[in-house]
């Protein structure tokens, strides 16, 4: 984000992009409690390709729907120990990759971890939010509008 560029007010949760990954929609929730972001995933593999580490792993996008699966693949950009919101610690491969927005867009980093359980398969955290000049209003949600999860629609005959 430039500095002449105005912040985006956006809700407790929200439909993004993440296009260098294949992943057109995403449901995410925002977390100002959460210093990181992490994108469920599972099936997470590393390869290394000429000198460089790579991820690959899959994602199912749409909460309770399996039959949407995204396979992943983004460098290697860190492992660190994260703890979550139950105190648990783990090592986790960290990746940095575009977050789109309709008006706005900007690279931020994400931890792989499996999400399965959760309500949300995003957890969009406050470093990302500074990254992208993202403010929230928690009285809100889908601020920035509901047709990006048309994109599933056709595939699975289901609205989100």
């Amino acid at each position: 984000m430039s500095q002449s560029e105005a912040p985006v007010v956006i809700g407790w949760r929200e439909w993004l992009a993440l296009p260098d990954l294949g992943i057109p929609a995403i449901k995410a929730k925002i977390d100002t409690g959460a210093r990181t972001s992490a994108i469920h995933s599972f099936e997470l593999q590393t390869v290394v390709e000429a000198g460089q580490e790579f991820a690959v792993f899959s994602v199912h996008p749409i909460q309770d729907n399996k039959d949407v699966c995204v396979i992943c693949r983004a460098p290697v950009k860190d492992r660190r120990i994260v703890r979550d919101s139950g105190g648990h610690e783990e090592e986790r491969i960290f990746i940095e990759t575009l977050i789109k927005l309709p008006d706005r867009q900007w690279r931020a980093e994400f931890s792989l971890t499996s999400r399965e359980n959760m309500s949300f398969r995003m957890l969009l955290g406050r470093t990302s939010m500074v990254a992208g000049g993202i403010l929230v209003n928690p009285s809100l949600s889908f601020t920035q509008g509901r047709e990006l999860s048309d994109s599933y629609n056709e595939a699975t005959g289901q609205t989100q």
